[in-house]
């Protein structure tokens, strides 16, 4: 059941717990924007989630005061996409891309710079307050925003001024990304779920603090991918790593010993194992001292 997932041993008040309040919805009832707030709390344990869920609210404001009762669609879209990325300028941090800060919805509303996935979800969040029918794609290498009318599909790219592109040219966007190698497949056009975009976001930060091996913000963004789904091989393997790394030897292996249960055929299951050995002799010395 999702509410197996909260943590009974953390105050209510405490990020995480109220991080796996709000994922344990079904998705359609998940609050995205808060939900990622509550990822950048964890960083900023003071911050002021409704003063940021206001601003949204002030920019679909901005939007409504321009269109002046409009109701046709790509109307209120063109306004929305001129109000965040020319009035707003929010824009993709070209220079500083694997900035953690891009991967936190406060400063890149502070900041008006972040990543695909974090201008998207502003994008998302203000277009569904103006009653858009807006959709989350995560499009390999790039996030992008698509508006599925019934006689036009449209993609926008968050991370180039809301570019908006027919569906049939996402060979170009992907062409940027893998040049020219890899071919445009349906399912790379799949829209999806709130869940999804939170793991790619907090996917997003274990990678940025991995590569400069910040192992505890790292744990950090795997423990939360695992609230979401509580049996991820592949975050049960990085939850032990992260753990031996830390020191943590008794927890580490238990988690890697689990991995190499569920999944021994896995293709580094010999690398685990070598750890989960190496681990167990540092143990036993530590005994025999």
């Amino acid at each position: 059941m999702l509410k197996d997932r909260i943590p009974v041993n953390l105050p209510d008040s405490s990020p995480r717990r109220q991080f796996a309040l709000e994922v344990c919805r079904t998705d359609a009832e998940i609050d995205l924007a808060r939900a990622a707030l509550l990822v950048a709390r964890e960083e900023y344990p003071q911050l002021p989630i409704d003063h940021y869920l206001a601003r949204l609210d002030t920019l679909a404001e901005e939007v409504r005061d321009r269109i002046a009762g409009e109701t046709a669609h790509l109307i209120i879209l063109q306004e929305l996409l001129r109000t965040l990325y020319e009035r707003n300028q929010l824009k993709g941090n070209r220079e500083a891309y694997y900035d953690p800060r891009n991967s936190f919805i406060c400063d890149v509303l502070d900041r008006r710079k972040g990543i695909p996935l974090t201008l998207g979800i502003i994008l998302l969040e203000v277009g569904w307050r103006l009653e858009l029918p807006l959709e989350g794609i995560s499009f390999p290498g790039h996030f992008l925003v698509r508006y599925p009318g019934e006689q036009l599909r449209l993609l926008m790219d968050p991370f180039d001024g809301g570019r908006i592109r027919f569906e049939d040219q996402a060979q170009e966007l992907l062409d940027r990304v893998y040049g020219g190698m890899v071919r445009v497949r349906p399912e790379f056009l799949r829209s999806a779920s709130r869940r999804e975009m939170l793991v790619r976001l907090l996917t997003n930060l274990k990678g940025v603090y991995l590569n400069v091996h910040d192992h505890r913000r790292a744990l950090s963004a795997v423990e939360r991918i695992l609230v979401i789904h509580p049996t991820a091989t592949a975050e049960i393997r990085d939850r032990g790593t992260l753990l031996a790394r830390m020191g943590r030897t008794e927890e580490a292996l238990a988690q890697l010993q689990w991995y190499l249960d569920y999944a021994p055929e896995a293709t580094d299951a010999g690398r685990i194992r070598a750890l989960v050995e190496e681990l167990r002799g540092a143990g036993t010395e530590r005994d025999e001292v």
